[in-house]
């Protein structure tokens, strides 16, 4: 096996196929729907997370992974061979969990770097992809430390939510903003960068999305792309809308269309995208 293991945890929206022969250990938060607590990882089914989310009563509340758990990951790692563990967390500001993993490393007394990706969901994948494929092809932990770096400065993330609702009960984004007031069912596009979600447009109906869009591609002509990630919650059909749109950006193939998960539903609810590119 390689001598660096990669670790993440369930905020990433990454194909399954991709952690099995890339050796990537994903660690869940978990979900409270209702008072009845989930593992992260048994909500992967498409469409599973949204009709249990539908159904409930309260928002949905989510969990960092404990403490121990990371401990126990992180100690069975270095059993099965691990010299170094690189461990890429969905950013600070939306969960604890890097800090969580953090406290696990200490406990485990395990070789382990843990990194803020300050992103998450497919941006997350971006980096955690990259560096497991160096740490397979047996690079040094500075190369992958360093590779993740460059990806994580290359990268853009951008959020559109057809409601502020679920973001405002959840706590991740506070009536300041100027831009809430009462109106909570504006389309609103908003860019996770440096770990804060900063609004870029809002309006009312699905035109807010097509016009961002439009200047997204343009602003993104500028640079060369590498590969873009599209999640989504709810129908998939503006999310396979904007896949054709993109590919005048990047050959179809390496843009993946992919469901987000249940932390970042609970936080967008339905009918959120998000577009996330990586360029060269």
């Amino acid at each position: 096996m390689s001598k660096i293991k990669i670790v993440t945890d369930s905020s990433i929206t990454i194909e399954p196929e991709l952690v099995e022969s890339l050796g990537i250990t994903v660690v869940p938060l978990s979900v409270m729907i209702d008072g009845v607590v989930y593992n992260d990882n048994d909500l992967k089914d498409e469409g599973k997370f949204l009709h249990l989310m539908r159904e409930s009563k309260e928002l949905p509340k989510t969990s960092q992974p404990p403490v121990g758990l990371f401990a126990e990951v992180y100690e069975n790692l270095v059993k099965e061979g691990a010299e170094h563990i690189i461990s890429i967390h969905i950013t600070n500001s939306l969960s604890g969990t890097v800090e969580a993993a953090r406290q696990g490393a200490v406990i485990a007394g395990a070789d382990v770097t843990v990194i803020d990706s300050t992103f998450t969901d497919q941006s997350m994948k971006h980096q955690v992809v990259q560096a497991a494929i160096l740490a397979e092809q047996g690079d040094s932990l500075e190369e992958v430390l360093a590779k993740v770096e460059e990806v994580r400065k290359k990268s853009e993330l951008f959020i559109g939510v057809s409601t502020l609702e679920n973001l405002v009960k959840g706590g991740r984004i506070g009536r300041v903003s100027g831009m809430l007031s009462s109106l909570l069912n504006i389309r609103v596009v908003m860019e996770l960068k440096n770990g804060n979600l900063n609004p870029v447009v809002k309006g009312r109906g699905h035109k807010t999305f097509v016009k961002w869009l439009d200047s997204f591609i343009e602003h993104a002509k500028q640079r060369p792309v590498a590969e873009i990630g599209i999640s989504y919650s709810g129908n998939p059909d503006w999310a396979n809308q904007m896949k054709e749109k993109l590919e005048v950006l990047l050959a179809g193939d390496h843009i993946s269309v992919m469901e987000t998960g249940s932390i970042i539903q609970t936080h967008t609810g339905e009918d959120a995208f998000a577009v996330m590119v990586r360029y060269e």
